[in-house]
């Protein structure tokens, strides 16, 4: 099976965050907090240069600062009964996977086997081939809506459901609406959800808010990510797209630490459809860290 994702360059200049005497000590910031949210998700692929030295203490650590909710990137090479028994004897859940396209197309049914064996609700599709390429033309978008549609039937028929996860080009215009709109507007309500990655819609230059007014109930999941300067960030995918990663690894931050109003956002979950939030951290310098500081700012005010 592929791994959902392929590659992203690292550019490890973000300050790291607080915490990471807590990990040593073995404290569980849920424990140290009795009024920590008890479902505060973790995407793995901030932790992947662990994740690959050490799969099981990774996770291990993850449970031990308080998370309860995981969504995988790669299983690096452990079957589906492995992460299985992993999380259960944790006690964590893992509500979604992301699942590169081209990895559904290749086995749809060996790869909806594995993720049903495993536990997971939603099928997450990450990206698009060729995206941050620029590669993606206007009269694509309607062709990926059908796609994801007839993978959404297929999810649906093994219990599973379909997800979309956006960055920032899927606000770019197509016609008289951006990219986005064509996806939520073609794609079935019954079997395409999407997980709205906060960061970048407003690195796009997007109010999350106007989008859950305009599509209510489509964004079952959320990427709780923080950026200081996304209109920095923004520019520079403007006018100096080779730039525009570093600049982005440079900026985007634990949670509490940017510039993103979470709490204004979080007020309208219900509105959103959000079952399931997920901290997610692209370029950490120190992940453990950076995820503990993102707990301990979420658990003082996202409730449970």
């Amino acid at each position: 099976m592929n791994t959902p994702y392929t590659s992203r360059r690292h550019f490890l200049k973000q300050a790291a965050g607080l915490g990471g005497a807590m990990l040593a000590s073995g404290a569980s910031l849920a424990a140290l907090n009795p009024f920590a949210a008890p479902r505060i998700g973790v995407q793995l692929y901030t932790l992947r240069d662990l994740m690959k030295d050490d799969f099981e203490g990774t996770i291990e650590k993850v449970a031990a600062i308080g998370y309860k909710e995981v969504e995988f990137a790669g299983y690096y090479d452990r079957s589906p009964d492995q992460v299985r028994a992993l999380l259960d004897r944790l006690g964590l859940t893992s509500p979604s996977v992301h699942a590169g396209l081209e990895g559904l197309r290749e086995d749809l049914e060996g790869n909806l086997d594995t993720y049903a064996r495993i536990g997971h609700t939603y099928v997450t599709i990450p990206a698009l081939p060729g995206a941050f390429g620029g590669q993606i033309a206007a009269d694509a978008w309607p062709k990926f809506a059908s796609e994801f549609n007839t993978i959404g039937k297929a999810c649906k028929a093994r219990g599973l459901k379909l997800a979309y996860h956006n960055h920032n080009f899927e606000f770019a215009p197509v016609g008289n609406q951006t990219a986005l709109d064509v996806l939520l507007s073609q794609t079935d309500p019954d079997l395409v959800s999407f997980e709205l990655d906060l960061a970048w819609a407003y690195i796009g230059g997007q109010d999350p808010l106007a989008w859950f007014d305009r599509y209510p109930g489509r964004f079952a999941m959320w990427h709780v990510k923080d950026v200081k300067g996304p209109d920095v960030v923004a520019k520079a995918f403007k006018e100096t797209p080779r730039e525009a990663f570093r600049v982005f690894g440079e900026r985007v931050s634990a949670v509490g630490d940017g510039d993103i109003d979470f709490k204004k956002i979080f007020a309208a979950a219900k509105k959103s459809g959000m079952e399931h939030y997920f901290v997610e951290n692209d370029f950490p310098k120190d992940a453990l860290a950076n995820i503990t500081a993102s707990y301990k700012s979420l658990s003082t005010w996202v409730p449970g």
